[in-house]
């Protein structure tokens, strides 16, 4: 008999990825959702199994059911959540059930506050490329791969160790629950101030994580990161094998990044000093795999990058429009000097979407300084509504000038504004680099795309 599982909260972007990975493994799958948006709405419905109405139906829940898969968005006092306690069936938050399905598996967790997607993604890449079975789970969608979660028979699982909050009945990080054998750190740099109100508090979550390496398991950690390289010194750690890693090393030739290898120099679609240390990481992963590094150099030459980082929108022969996931300080500055330091003779126009409550919070803002600073013009855009939304106050434009530190700062605060601002712009050796969590209130990209994507002459 197939195995029945219920989610609460089916809409999100891990948790439909889940419930079609679920499907795929032949499981009876069902959901609920108070709202859903594209692409989830379209590929549940094309797989059968979009809730026919919004809300929450607690005659869904039966005792007949494996399992409930309980999503962050869904509260405590939810009336399906309410239902399957009381008909006492077990209710996994995602982090606790990807173990469950990957007990008996070797589990290799990348956590790190950046670079935990890109990574991620440069191993899948490089292990589907060598025709190698694992199972997966990932936070976003990459090119070449159908879905975010894979679970199958392979004996590996490369899991993305989100530090975020587990489920409404369960305030610890994500990463706490995949109990690894190896783990991969990229680096620590305070985010979502609204769970972790100090600095002290974010790091002592990574602390945490390390100290649970088991004996005969692997710590691989950035050495370039302060913050990480303090606690891979200072625990201690027994019968774990350490790996510290920096930035592989490489060149840029006409704005084209190589690596410098035993093999010769190899081209990449990548740049930046931060995706350099990526890669780094991604292969000292690979190594521990049985990964050849020749396999790993053959492969990584077409990874083009996970969806949303440093994605390509246009290009002509002396302009590029550039999309990043970049919304915390640490992001935002790496992203801006990587496309500064690949494109050094263009102009750099950036424009950054505070859409995160730590970003639209005036108490934490101080960490964006000089974040922009290698950008020839720093555009901030926030929407009064989205502030309002979080119950922040919107913070006047000298309060982001000076967190920025950054007196030429340009604010915008309305999104049709700022677009008419960036289509009048003269687009002749320049780039122009979005970079949001969110996307600028659907803002209409036609123009701008058809603008770099003409060469100029």
């Amino acid at each position: 008999m197939s195995k029945k599982y219920h989610f609460i909260a089916i809409g999100g972007a891990v948790m439909h990825n889940l419930a079609l990975a679920l499907l795929a493994k032949g499981y009876e799958v069902s959901g609920s959702d108070d709202e859903i948006y594209e692409p989830s709405k379209s590929r549940l419905r094309n797989a059968g199994i979009l809730p026919k109405e919004k809300g929450w139906f607690p005659e869904k829940i039966h005792s007949e059911l494996d399992g409930i898969i309980l999503g962050m968005h869904a509260r405590i006092d939810n009336p399906e959540l309410i239902r399957a306690k009381e008909l006492n069936i077990p209710v996994y938050s995602f982090p606790e059930f990807i173990y469950n399905q990957s007990q008996n598996k070797q589990r290799v967790v990348i956590s790190g506050s950046h670079g935990k997607t890109t990574i991620t993604s440069m191993i899948l890449h490089v292990l589907q490329t060598l025709d190698m079975e694992f199972d997966y789970l990932v936070g976003a969608q990459i090119e070449g791969f159908d879905l975010m979660v894979k679970l199958s028979e392979a004996p590996v699982i490369i899991i993305e160790g989100d530090e975020y909050l587990t489920s409404p009945l369960d305030r610890r990080p994500k990463f706490f629950h995949y109990h690894h054998h190896i783990l991969l750190m990229s680096g620590i740099a305070w985010d979502h101030f609204n769970v972790f109100p100090t600095f002290e508090n974010y790091k002592t979550q990574f602390e945490e994580l390390i100290k649970i390496t088991p004996k005969g398991g692997t710590f691989i950690y950035c050495e370039n990161d302060p913050e990480v390289n303090d606690l891979a010194k200072n625990i201690s750690l027994k019968q774990v094998d350490l790996i510290p890693y920096t930035n592989h090393e490489y060149f840029v030739e006409n704005s084209k990044t190589l690596l410098k290898t035993n093999f010769g120099d190899i081209p990449i679609e990548i740049f930046g000093n931060h995706n350099l240390q990526n890669l780094q990481g991604a292969l000292e992963i690979c190594r521990k795999l049985g990964v050849e590094d020749q396999d790993f150099y053959k492969a990584i030459q077409n990874f083009k990058g996970a969806a949303k980082r440093q994605e390509i929108l246009a290009q002509a022969n002396d302009r590029i429009f550039f999309r990043d996931f970049a919304h915390a300080p640490s992001k935002l500055k790496a992203t801006v000097n990587a496309v500064k330091n690949q494109f050094p003779d263009r102009r750099l126009i950036a424009v950054q979407e505070l859409h995160t409550y730590s970003s639209l919070n005036k108490d934490f803002v101080h960490n964006y300084a000089h974040t922009f600073d290698e950008a020839d013009i720093a555009i901030i855009y926030l929407n009064p509504k989205a502030v309002s939304l979080k119950k922040l106050e919107l913070m006047t434009d000298s309060t982001l000038r000076e967190g920025f530190k950054r007196e030429d700062l340009k604010i915008f605060t309305d999104s049709s504004q700022l677009k008419s601002f960036l289509e009048e712009q003269d687009f002749k050796d320049t780039n122009l680099l979005l970079m949001s969590s969110g996307n600028y209130d659907d803002m209409d990209l036609t123009i701008l795309k058809s603008k770099l994507n003409k060469n100029h002459f």
